[in-house]
């Protein structure tokens, strides 16, 4: 995606900064094309014209994403966020820096788990085509992840000593695949996916099942 703007000025250079203002973007940040050299009056009386200059950036689904990130949470008063761009393939990780912002993780990562959601919107919607956006502050997702796979490990071992299941609290999609493979390495135990929507949960249980993990 590109954004523009064009602007005009009593040379090319003050034109081009002019542009650049308008896209709110350092001059060294951006591309330019002159469309109109400006043209001295004759004798100081006559004719004459100011440069006119297109200034544009290419915006990638990632920096639209940040982008969006960056006002959302300036409107939460945290306006001196960094957010630092990791390419992946198919898309990108944002990872979020700065001082007080451990309260937009919430309670099990729902508050960063839905501005991951809206974040990936936005990106989508750059090119029209699949971009997978994923948000980190503070490695929590690592340490997420981490205490996932103890739960499941932990809980699929006490499932088979006792011979009986044990439904795990709600949780998304990724969440639950981290718990189905973690389940995979106890012997003896197996793992689905059980409830509908946001209260969508993982069942732990002793028996082979022929249903997909999900």
């Amino acid at each position: 995606m590109v954004k523009e703007a064009i602007a005009t000025g009593a040379t090319t250079e003050e034109a081009y900064e002019k542009a650049c203002a308008m896209l709110g973007v350092d001059p060294a940040d951006a591309e330019f094309e002159v469309l109109e050299t400006e043209e001295k009056k004759r004798f100081g009386l006559f004719g004459g014209r100011p440069a006119k200059v297109r200034a544009f950036i290419r915006s990638t689904p990632a920096d639209a994403a940040a982008e969006y990130l960056r006002n959302v949470l300036s409107g939460m008063g945290l306006g001196d966020v960094n957010i630092e761009i990791r390419e992946e393939e198919a898309g990108a990780e944002l990872v979020l820096t700065g001082e007080n912002i451990g309260f937009i993780i919430g309670h099990r990562g729902e508050t960063l788990d839905s501005l991951q959601y809206l974040a990936s919107l936005v990106a989508n919607h750059v090119d029209e085509s699949y971009y997978r956006i994923t948000l980190d502050v503070g490695n929590y997702r690592e340490k997420r992840k981490g205490a996932l796979v103890s739960l499941a490990k932990k809980d699929a071992a006490r499932a088979v000593r006792t011979g009986r299941n044990i439904t795990l609290e709600p949780m998304n999609p990724y969440e639950r695949r981290i718990i189905h493979t973690a389940v995979q390495e106890v012997e003896g135990a197996t793992s689905f996916s059980v409830g509908q929507d946001l209260d969508r949960s993982c069942l732990l249980y002793t028996s082979p099942s022929p249903r997909d993990c999900s």
